[in-house]
């Protein structure tokens, strides 16, 4: 993995979803309030373009060291026939998309952890992104190849790209509730990602001052 600074953001971003459009997807298969980000001397250093790729990751890594205990205390509190979900953005949350360009894009691990203990203990998951529909298919392909069970993608279609993005995520959660989930945690790493309710907690992963989309 690329340790090179999150300056050049916005140009692997273009590229990398560019060229998850070419890959060949397979079939599918079948309010406490929100927890603090990472406050860490990389913020201060964002401006400038010097955050690196360990450094992003020992920052998501603080965040989902407080989302484990939770996801846990909420799992072992689970009352029978209820049916548990966590809601994940996609870009720089489930994925490491501006950190370096390759196909697939790699899992966020810290991120990938928390998932993978809730989805071994029956807890569902939804993707909820901004991505276009017309990189569904690969996107749900890789997901599914960096370890994530996708129970649900939420991707914008053509009306939906004129939507405020906050309004259009909120919309997808409720959406995830009325078909009877209780959403015990939303991760994102943008506030577009978590505003709007309809979760139990929230979780933000650093996005320096929007350096990372």
């Amino acid at each position: 993995m690329t340790t090179g600074p999150l300056a050049r953001r916005l140009a692997v971003t273009a590229v990398s979803v560019a060229s998850l459009a070419a890959v060949a997807a397979p079939a599918r298969a079948a309010d406490a309030g929100p927890a603090p980000a990472a406050t860490t001397a990389a913020t201060a250093s964002a401006a400038t373009g010097k955050v690196d790729y360990a450094t992003w990751q020992q920052d998501c890594r603080t965040v989902m060291d407080q989302a484990l205990p939770y996801v846990k205390e909420r799992i072992a509190e689970a009352r029978p026939g209820e049916k548990q979900a966590i809601v994940l953005d996609i870009d720089n949350t489930a994925l490491a998309t501006d950190l370096g360009f390759q196909v697939p894009q790699a899992a966020n691990e810290p991120v990938l952890d928390v998932a993978a203990y809730a989805q071994e203990h029956g807890v569902s998951l939804f993707f909820v992104t901004a991505r276009p529909g017309v990189i569904e298919a690969p996107t749900r392909w890789n997901l599914q190849y960096d370890g994530y069970r996708v129970s649900g993608l939420y991707v914008r279609g053509l009306l939906d790209l004129f939507k405020n993005v906050a309004d259009y995520k909120t919309a997808q959660r409720a959406d995830i509730e009325g078909k009877g989930y209780d959403i015990i945690a939303n991760i994102g790493n943008s506030a577009t990602d978590l505003s709007g309710g309809h979760a139990d907690r929230t979780f933000k992963l650093p996005d320096y001052d929007g350096q990372l989309s």
